[in-house]
C-alpha cells in the first residue's frame, strides 16, 4: 500500500503544481461571486437565478478541471515515458491507475470546495431590485485572494518553493477564512426587510455535483488510456451531453419495454440525479442526505465501471 499511497500524493501534488489548476480554480470562484453583484430585475426570483447559476459554474468548471487533469496526469506520462519507469519498480498497473484516480479525485475535491465556498457566498450575496450590492463581502473576499497569491509570491521568492502549489493551498485557507469573516460578521439587505443569509441546503447540492465530478474523472482518466487531451474532452462532452438527455432519449423507450433503451439507460450515468437545484427551489429539503447517500452508491458504481475498463484499457496499452 506504500507504493499506492506515494503514487497518490505524488499524482495530487502534480496537479496542484499545475498553472491551469490555479487559474481555473481563481477564475471559477472570482465568477460565482461576480453573478452576485450585478442587478437582474428578476421579479423576486433573483437569490434562485443566482444559486442555480453558480452551481452550473461549479459542474462545468468541474468539467474542463476532470479533463484536463486527467490527461496531465495519464496521457502525458505516457507519451514522455514516465509511466513506463514507474511501472519498471515493483508496481501493478492496476495499482497505477487506480492511485492515479485517487489523487485527481482529491485535486478535484479541492477545487470543488472552492467553487462550494463561492457558491455559498453567491446565495449570501445575492439580492433583490430592493436590495444592494454586498461591497464589504466583495472586499473581504478580493483580500482574501490578494493575500494569498501574495503568500504564493513570498514563499516561491524567499523560499524557493514552488509558486503555483503554495499559491492554491494559501487560496483554499484564505478564502474559507474569507468566507467566516463575511458570513459572522458583515451583513447586507437582500430584499425589503430581509437580510442576507447562507442557504446551507446547497451543501449537499454541492456533494452530487463532486459525486458526478468523480465519474467524470473515471470516464476521462480511461480515455486518457488512449487518447489526448482534445480527444478526451470531446468524449467526455458528449457524455455529459447525453446523459443530460438521457431521460428524453432512453428513459422513455426504456418505459415502453424496449430492451436497447434499458441496457444504455443503466449503462449511461444520468446526470439530472445529480443535479439538486430544482428541489431546493421548491422547497423539498427533507430528503437531501438520504438522496446523497443513494447518490454515492450510483456514483459508486458508475465509477467503478469506468475504472474497471480503463484499468482493462491500460494493462493492453504499450508504453515502450
Amino acid at each position: 500500500m506504500r507504493q499506492f499511497f506515494t503514487i497518490t500524493g505524488n499524482a495530487f501534488m502534480e496537479l496542484i503544481r499545475q498553472p491551469i489548476f490555479l487559474l481555473l480554480m481563481t477564475g471559477s470562484v472570482l465568477f460565482e461571486i461576480f453573478l452576485a453583484v450585478p442587478y437582474y430585475f428578476a421579479l423576486g426570483d433573483e437569490p434562485k437565478l443566482v444559486e442555480n447559476t453558480t452551481l452550473a459554474v461549479m459542474l462545468l468548471s468541474g468539467l474542463f478541471g476532470a479533463v484536463l487533469s486527467a490527461s496531465s496526469s495519464l496521457a502525458r506520462e505516457i507519451r514522455s515515458g514516465t509511466a513506463l519507469a514507474v511501472l519498471s519498480k515493483p508496481v501493478g498497473r492496476a495499482q497505477f491507475f487506480l492511485a492515479k484516480f485517487t489523487g485527481l479525485a482529491a485535486a478535484l475535491t479541492v477545487l470543488t470546495y472552492v467553487n462550494m465556498v463561492g457558491v455559498l457566498l453567491g446565495s449570501r450575496m445575492a439580492f433583490d431590485a430592493y436590495g444592494q450590492t454586498d461591497l464589504a463581502a466583495i472586499g473581504i473576499f478580493a483580500a482574501g485572494i490578494a493575500i494569498a497569491y501574495a503568500l504564493g509570491g513570498f514563499s516561491n521568492f524567499f523560499l524557493r518553493r514552488p509558486f503555483v502549489s503554495d499559491a492554491a493551498f494559501a487560496f483554499v485557507v484564505m478564502i474559507t477564512i474569507a468566507a467566516f469573516v463575511i458570513f459572522n460578521f458583515t451583513t447586507q439587505k437582500q430584499s425589503v426587510g430581509v437580510m442576507g443569509h447562507v442557504d446551507w441546503r446547497l451543501v449537499p447540492a454541492g456533494l452530487l455535483i463532486l459525486f458526478a465530478l468523480w465519474i467524470l474523472a473515471a470516464i476521462a482518466l480511461a480515455c486518457s488510456t488512449r487518447f489526448d487531451t482534445i480527444p478526451t474532452l470531446a468524449i467526455c462532452s458528449a457524455f455529459f451531453i447525453v446523459g443530460l438527455m438521457s431521460d428524453y432519449f432512453f428513459g422513455r423507450p426504456a418505459a415502453e419495454g424496449k430492451w436497447w433503451a434499458s441496457t444504455l439507460y443503466s449503462i449511461l450515468p444520468n446526470w439530472q440525479l445529480f443535479w439538486l437545484a430544482d428541489a431546493i427551489e421548491t422547497g423539498k429539503n427533507t430528503f437531501q442526505w438520504a438522496y446523497v447517500g443513494k447518490a454515492f452508491a450510483y456514483m459508486a458504481c458508475c465509477a467503478g465501471a469506468a475504472l474497471a475498463i480503463g484499468a482493462a484499457l491500460f494493462e493492453e496499452r504499450e508504453l515502450s
